[in-house]
């Protein structure tokens, strides 16, 4: 009987689930009939006119040495080995973890055994984040009757935890997958603001932030941006099996604020921690963040000579208030140690850090202080110590923010804030060796956008 394999009848029939039996029944009919035509004979009475197609000779000859070399055996098996590999793809089960989930109840809702899971979480190293199965993570599982046969389950985007049945007992591995580095570069000018610059350049959200905490200690991207200002992003774009994950690490930027470049590259030391630095050693990072909060507006500036606005009388004002809505997060911006966390008079709830021997910073009207934290504990840069609120003396929600430099308060919008360690002198030659080509990138890159504006 001849089979019309273009007839939609025959598509819609294809698309159904085919019973084992019928397809160990197929395999067989398959190799029965392969096992026919192989006779001498056979195969001329049964195979019509072959069907004439202009193919180039030397094409034509490679087909034919692939077809000399390939046995009638070989092709039976990769029948056998393409359907019963299709039925055993049909034999995984996903499974999505849901809230209040765990692998004990997973297991018992596919039908496997207690006894499964427990000897698998008896196997430790790897398979104890088995144990932690948070909501989302996903499972792919084997089972034959009561009894796990195959595990797989991703442990991030390059490793993925197999667990097998091999001779009656579970074993553990880890598939290391090729993880693909791209390299890719964006280029913007600020009309309105970085976010809408960045999103045009095509940025992700994390690249901006990114970018904006590297130069963040020189510009203030609240207050000192300018229509105009420019960047220049050279970054890693992550790729497994040719996919795209996420992007990776800025390698190289540039940032041109109000005619000013600031450049920085990306730079790992001996002992693993990477950093950024200006083409000179540098560290980009100072001591001290600028400001402590992310969202907020200058309600008053520093002012030895200001009018109080709740007393009525000439007081200074040795700080910057920062007004922001109740409970936003307020950072500590440097690391050191607290010295004093409580009340004290018309600041309110306060907290006052001690960093090294020269500084000191206090953070007042706070609504509430982030749990945990009490006079001795050590704080690190951008760790959020407390919320915005309107406790002692004050007129509305906002941060009252002070910088003392040995005991003597400063101005901490314009204060020269401290750098943190360069590159270390016996790594100074690998470093200029390594971001020499990423600044000459740089460079162009810069050229080629000035020239364009200038167009």
């Amino acid at each position: 009987m001849r089979i019309d394999y273009s007839s939609p009848e025959f598509g819609r029939r294809s698309r159904t689930r085919v019973p084992r039996y019928v397809v160990l029944g197929t395999v067989a009919t398959v190799v029965a009939a392969l096992v026919l035509i192989s006779r001498p004979g056979v195969a001329k009475r049964q195979v019509a006119e072959p069907l004439r197609i202009n193919t180039p000779k030397s094409l034509q000859a490679s087909v034919k040495a692939s077809k000399a070399v390939q046995p009638i055996d070989d092709i039976q098996a990769e029948a056998i080995e393409v359907a019963l590999g299709t039925q055993e793809r049909q034999d995984w089960i996903t499974v999505t973890v849901k809230p209040g989930d765990a692998l004990s109840t997973l297991f018992d809702r596919q039908g496997i055994a207690a006894t499964e899971w427990m000897r698998l979480l008896k196997l430790g190293g790897d398979v104890d984040r088995l144990s932690q199965l948070r909501v989302g993570d996903v499972l792919r599982l084997r089972k034959d009757g009561h009894q796990l046969q195959e595990l797989t389950f991703a442990l991030d985007e390059a490793r993925t935890l197999q667990i097998k049945r091999v001779n009656d007992e579970l074993q553990q591995q880890i598939l290391e997958a090729e993880i693909e580095r791209r390299t890719a570069f964006a280029m913007g000018v600020i009309e309105s603001s970085l976010f809408v610059a960045g999103s045009d350049a095509g940025m992700s959200d994390k690249l901006i932030m990114d970018m904006a905490n590297m130069f963040g200690y020189d510009v203030d991207f609240a207050l000192d941006i300018r229509q105009g200002d420019r960047f220049t992003v050279v970054y890693e774009e992550l790729y497994k099996n040719g996919d795209k994950l996420r992007d990776g690490e800025i390698l190289a930027a540039e940032f041109v604020n109000q005619r000013r470049s600031l450049k920085a590259v990306r730079h790992t030391l001996e002992n693993g921690d990477s950093n950024y630095y200006t083409p000179e050693g540098d560290s980009m990072k100072k001591a001290f963040i600028r400001t402590p909060l992310d969202v907020f507006r200058i309600s008053s500036h520093f002012n030895l000579k200001r009018k109080h606005p709740i007393l009525n009388r000439i007081r200074a004002h040795r700080g910057t208030d920062y007004a922001a809505p109740t409970g936003t997060p307020i950072k500590a911006t440097g690391d050191g140690k607290i010295v004093h966390l409580g009340t004290k008079g018309g600041y309110g709830r306060t907290i006052i850090v001690k960093h090294g021997t020269a500084y000191q910073t206090l953070y007042a009207h706070m609504s509430s202080y982030r749990k945990g934290l009490r006079v001795g504990s050590r704080v690190k840069q951008g760790q959020v110590i407390g919320y915005v609120g309107a406790s002692g003396l004050a007129s509305g929600p906002h941060l009252h923010y002070e910088f003392l430099v040995n005991g003597v308060h400063r101005n901490p919008m314009s204060v020269s804030l401290p750098r943190a360690e360069p590159v270390p002198r016996p790594e100074r030659l690998r470093f200029k060796h390594e971001s020499q080509p990423l600044l000459a990138q740089l460079d162009v890159l810069s050229k080629t956008q000035t020239a364009q504006l200038d167009l």
